[in-house]
């Protein structure tokens, strides 16, 4: 009986909402694993929920994780928003972030998958960050449409009040940014502080929100779907721009004008670096397409590297006589940790989409109100997210699909079929070969068809075509034979 994917991307099961994830290394006892620590989209129309679960899997496996539970639940009932988890001693801090970011608890617990108890009121703010330095000091970030930090005392809750800086990020500028003149249009912090260590250097990890249209994106708009950095020397100021590490837009195509356009409905994003047995990733998060409420965590791959003056490069970088000489976002993909693609022949949910364009309005989703994930919260090993409400002249892609050295004779997917509608199925490009070809009539559930001379990895595209204008499909899985 065929398997379910699973550990792509989204990493955790589809029926999961975990977004804000800061990621950490920790040992205990005797074993290392990547604990995944965000906040919990449980109430399914509006942000979050009143408790946290931990994530985690073994450091030579990120497609294996694990569900520890409930870690900390609000102490006034309320709803908690993203958190952080360090450790220094032997005891782990978690800052949970109450009353909707408003109030910053500090609980404890000697394991890292909790429970953390005896929580106590800190002087952070909104969306804290911590970095437990190499000399044992410790510093915290936080802030919304306006950063500040500092350096904290032992007692792990309250901060150094001689040491507090504000602005050593400018911010953008919203309808909540402050009127003080500390606006930047390049790299405008918006929220999700995370600071991390590179090279020695200090590495703030935060949510840009672009203010400026960012053509080469397909961004024209206010946007906050980047996970962008800064670095510097020392901890509370002195940051230099870095870049771009993470964009939630999908795939980005060529418009053959010299601009782009993104093919997934970007929504807000939060997540941080983290080397996990050699390997630097980004964890991120994305959207289901039609609000923020049902959020997935996304990881993948990036490439780090300073350059002789020190300056430092994250995600895709190009080099030039073996030195880095600019960097870019790594692309959205369907994979994540699964560097060698996704296996042809598992079942594979339409849910790893990472390309949703065109349909009968034109456009990412196919427009406004097209197609969108549909989320599901039955927690089942087969749990699979459709693809709901599309039109005609539709595109879905997966970046990537690995087929192996000995091609599939067949394609099935399970699509229940509203009109009757043609579906292709293209590689490499949404526009590229036909590789196959499903005729289905209304009322359909399931379709097949021959395939040849298919292997290796390649992206893979489903095209949906009918002569009718309203909604013709919902698309759940498929797999090749």
């Amino acid at each position: 009986m065929k398997e379910y994917i699973k550990g792509a991307n989204p990493y955790m099961p589809m029926w999961e909402h975990v977004p804000d994830g800061e990621p950490r290394v920790f040992e205990y006892k005797g074993e290392k694993r990547v604990y995944l620590y965000g906040s919990h989209d449980t109430l399914k129309t509006e942000y979050c929920g009143p408790d946290q679960v931990v994530w985690s899997a073994p450091i030579d496996d990120l497609t294996n994780w694990k569900c520890h539970g409930v870690c900390y639940t609000a102490t006034d009932g309320g709803i908690l928003y993203a958190p952080d988890v360090v450790q220094k001693g032997d005891t782990f801090y978690m800052y949970a972030a109450e009353s909707k970011g408003s109030r910053i608890m500090v609980a404890t617990s000697k394991d890292p998958a909790g429970p953390f108890t005896n929580p106590e009121l800190t002087e952070l703010g909104f969306d804290p960050g911590i970095l437990v330095d190499d000399d044992g000091r410790v510093y915290a970030y936080w802030g919304f449409c306006h950063q500040f930090c500092a350096e904290m005392n032992d007692d792990m809750k309250t901060i150094k009040k001689e040491t507090l800086r504000d602005n050593v990020i400018k911010h953008s500028v919203t309808q909540w940014s402050p009127d003080d003149n500390m606006q930047d249009e390049n790299d405008a912090f918006f929220e999700a502080s995370s600071p991390r260590k590179l090279f020695g250097k200090y590495v703030y990890v935060y949510s840009k929100r672009y203010y400026t249209h960012r053509p080469e994106y397909g961004v024209y708009e206010d946007c906050n779907g980047f996970l962008s950095y800064k670095y510097s020397d020392t901890p509370l100021d002195g940051f230099k721009m870095g870049g771009d590490i993470s964009f939630n837009g999908g795939e980005v195509i060529p418009n053959g004008d010299g601009t782009n356009s993104m093919t997934y409905r970007w929504g807000n994003n939060h997540g941080s670096l983290m080397e996990v047995n050699g390997q630097w990733y980004i964890f991120y998060h994305r959207q289901i397409g039609t609000d923020e409420f049902s959020r997935q965590a996304m990881i993948e791959p990036v490439d780090v590297a300073m350059d002789k003056n020190g300056k430092i490069f994250i995600g895709k970088i190009t080099y030039k006589d073996d030195e880095p000489v600019a960097s870019c976002p790594v692309e959205m993909t369907s994979q994540g940790a699964q560097v060698n693609g996704l296996d042809a022949r598992k079942i594979i949910s339409a849910g790893y989409a990472v390309h949703m364009w065109g349909g009968a309005k034109g456009g990412y989703n196919g427009g406004m109100g097209g197609a969108y994930i549909k989320p599901v919260y039955e927690k089942t090993d087969s749990a699979s997210s459709p693809i709901v409400d599309i039109t005609s002249k539709l595109t879905v892609g997966f970046r990537y699909i690995q087929f192996g050295m000995i091609s599939p004779t067949k394609v099935s997917a399970v699509i229940d079929a509203k009109e009757d509608l043609t579906v292709n199925v293209r590689i490499d490009d949404y526009k590229g070969k036909i590789v196959a070809t499903m005729n289905m009539k209304k009322g359909d559930k399931k379709a097949e068809a021959s395939v040849s001379n298919l292997v290796g990895k390649h992206a893979v595209y489903f095209e949906f075509l009918s002569e009718s204008k309203n909604i013709i499909a919902e698309f759940d899985t498929f797999t090749f034979d």
